[in-house]
């Protein structure tokens, strides 16, 4: 049976509980979640 794959990616800066929610539901529909942080340039960060 072929696996069930999702990428999630985003800056995540600062990471909230809406973005822990959003892997934790899709957890329960694929097998396999990618999460690709990415630094954005152009916006104001508070952790890197």
């Amino acid at each position: 049976m072929k696996k069930k794959s999702a990428i999630y990616s985003g800056s995540f800066d600062p990471p909230t509980i809406g973005h822990v929610d959003i892997i934790v539901r899709a957890s329960s529909i694929f097998d396999q979640i990618i999460v690709g942080i990415a630094n954005n340039l152009k916006k104001n960060t508070s952790f890197y």
